[in-house]
């Protein structure tokens, strides 16, 4: 496997901004294709097309591709179907071990809307009555994170537990029809499981760890075309800022994208942090720890290190 290029972010916006059309001509870039979930700061670039606006009058398309979660995203990025997109901690790690092209382009921390439920009349009250239980997640996703770190903070192991690795469009009904006692899951779905399919909450995510959802790319194309991939990223950063101030228009937009209801949408924005910005040293530490985490279990192959696959711009 090829070691990772680590460049060098800066802040270039202005400057790149300020670059001749012919410079975007010799990019050789004509279209954009970004990844996206049913959540989060890419559904509303998307229904307020400021991808397009920013990139179109440039000669460069944009193509949106919907995942159910993280890891076929991942899967795509490898194979260079998908240049950008949002996924939350745990994918990356697992597509790092695998030996995926991806880098770390930005970060975001995660405070809420996430974490373990159970259905409403369980005898499920505490974490450690999730031993024998068969908890269901995505594998690979942030929600496995969870729920190995739950598991840890009550002094359980992986093996307490039978996973069961359900997409969340099939966990859902799986959680709703009792074939899974618990649920780890993020919003909308975690707000649809709490309101719509009987579920109480067991545990927030924000109770046992702090977590971060990243912008990830594709190596070759960050490698390439740095300084388009900033520009995706201040585009990005820029409708974070304005979600931050209007959670209503906020939820408007993930209901229209997602087509989930305005009250599901409207939990989920309201307990959102939107906030974009560089991977720093301290979600790098974080994240590392995600990473070893999952080697001492035996979860990914081999250890990893997260800083050799963040990428650093060279805009001036």
């Amino acid at each position: 496997m090829q070691r990772r290029d680590f460049l060098k972010l800066s802040a270039g916006a202005a400057a790149l901004t300020a670059l001749p059309r012919t410079a975007w001509a010799q990019s050789g870039v004509k279209e954009i294709r970004v990844g996206y979930q049913k959540n989060g700061v890419l559904v509303i670039t998307r229904q307020q097309a400021a991808l397009e606006k920013h990139f179109i009058p440039q000669g460069i398309e944009v193509k949106w591709v919907e995942f159910s979660s993280g890891p076929p995203m991942m899967e795509a990025m490898n194979v260079g179907s998908v240049d950008y997109g949002a996924v939350g901690d745990s994918p990356p790690v697992f597509a790092q071990a695998a030996g995926a092209a991806i880098v770390y382009a930005a970060g975001q921390p995660i405070t809420n809307g996430a974490g373990i439920l159970v259905p409403k009349d369980s005898p499920i009250r505490s974490i450690a009555q999730l031993k024998g239980k068969r908890v269901g997640f995505t594998k690979g996703s942030s929600a496995h994170n969870i729920v190995v770190q739950t598991l840890e903070k009550a002094g359980l192991t992986y093996a307490d537990i039978t996973p069961v690795y359900r997409a969340p469009p099939d966990a859902g009904p799986a959680f709703a029809n009792g074939s899974i006692e618990a649920w780890a899951i993020w919003d909308p779905y975690f707000a649809i499981g709490e309101t719509k399919q009987s579920g109480r909450i067991l545990i927030n995510s924000r109770e046992v760890t702090k977590t971060n959802s990243f912008y990830i790319a594709n190596r070759d194309f960050a490698k390439n075309h740095g300084p388009i991939l900033q520009q995706i990223v201040d585009v990005t950063t820029a409708t974070a800022k304005w979600a931050e101030q209007h959670r209503d228009e906020v939820a408007k937009s993930l209901a229209a994208v997602t087509g989930i209801p305005l009250d599901i949408q409207t939990i989920a924005a309201n307990r959102s942090n939107f906030v974009v910005g560089p991977v720093t040293d301290d979600i790098v530490a974080t994240q590392q720890g995600v990473a070893d985490r999952f080697y001492k279990l035996g979860l990914i192959p081999k250890p990893i290190v997260i800083r050799d696959i963040v990428w650093r711009s060279t805009a001036t």
